[in-house]
């Protein structure tokens, strides 16, 4: 094959994981409203309930593999252990947040993971030597900061937003949570030779980590009609499942800076959801901070659109 070739098959595998990685922010923007009809489930119960769900998915999809299972004793140490502190350390220190600050407060400075990645990706990118050229951090950093603003009023949106003095464990729990998340999903780039079929194992591990939580932390409650059920599994195929196979593939192959910009679209679509299904309103705070997160995200795709053009 040729090296124009070998350069276009390239840049359609990066396009796709990119895709991915888009098609993965959809399904969390579905997070919130699954979440809000699965109540009373308690939280890390609800997580390891999703995440069973979300293990089954990947060994359904490995069993229709030539290989089987086989792929997962592969994955080498160091990567299962990058998977394992990403998606139950995220989940732990954000719940933990939650029970220690108030929620608006702690969403806000969870949301600082997309900025995060946009920052890490930067700089491990280039010291990766991916492209000819060192990769400007101009857009990406602009797009990511009216993103964050955008997003500041999507979480305060008919909220008055005050840090209490007496929050400040839950305050350091959810900066911990978007720093777990934020190096999980850059770092996930080392390991771009492992499948995404190995994210099997990181869900059955954290779904074992948060039943250990439930039962140190919380009284059990099990779903008493079909609508929570039906949530559940929801939650264990979409924004819990799929998603994150979706968001690994994309870390490994896709524009990170891009698609950490584009995540600041989570939140957004998340509350107009809500609104859809009469669970919100639409202020115009609303509206103007989806024109910032919109105008965030092609900012932060500027170069991306650009040599897709050339």
């Amino acid at each position: 094959m040729t090296e124009p070739a070998i350069q276009g098959e390239t840049r359609r595998a990066n396009r796709t994981a990119t895709g991915a990685g888009m098609a993965a922010i959809l399904l969390w923007s579905s997070l919130a409203a699954f979440t809000a009809y699965s109540a009373p489930v308690p939280p890390f119960q609800l997580v390891a309930l999703s995440f069973v769900i979300a293990s089954l998915l990947g060994a359904i999809y490995l069993c229709r593999q030539p290989t089987g299972f086989w792929p997962l004793l592969g994955v080498p140490p160091a990567a299962w252990l990058l998977g394992v502190f990403g998606l139950f350390g995220y989940h732990f220190f954000y719940f933990l947040a939650l029970r220690n600050a108030p929620a608006v407060e702690a969403n806000l400075i969870n949301y600082l993971w997309p900025l995060l990645i946009v920052l890490l990706a930067t700089v491990f990118v280039n010291k990766m030597g991916e492209s000819g050229r060192p990769a400007s951090a101009m857009w990406p950093l602009a797009g990511a900061g009216l993103g964050l603003t955008g997003t500041v009023l999507v979480l305060t949106n008919n909220t008055d937003l005050s840090l209490s003095a007496s929050s400040w464990g839950g305050y350091a729990a959810a900066l911990a949570a978007a720093l777990i998340w934020s190096s999980y999903s850059v770092l996930s780039r080392i390991f771009r030779d492992v499948p995404s079929s190995s994210v099997t194992g990181f869900c059955l591990a954290t779904a074992l980590g948060a039943f250990v939580c439930h039962l140190f932390f919380e009284e059990t409650v099990w779903p008493t009609g079909w609508v929570q059920w039906l949530s559940i599994t929801a939650l264990g195929l979409g924004p819990v499942g799929a998603a994150f196979y979706l968001w690994d593939h994309a870390m490994k192959h896709g524009e990170i800076r891009m698609l950490g910009a584009a995540s600041y679209f989570a939140p957004m679509l998340s509350s107009l959801l809500l609104v859809a299904v009469g669970a919100g309103d639409l202020a115009p705070r609303l509206a103007l901070a989806c024109c910032l997160i919109v105008g965030g995200a092609l900012l932060a795709a500027k170069e991306f659109l650009l040599a897709r053009q050339g």
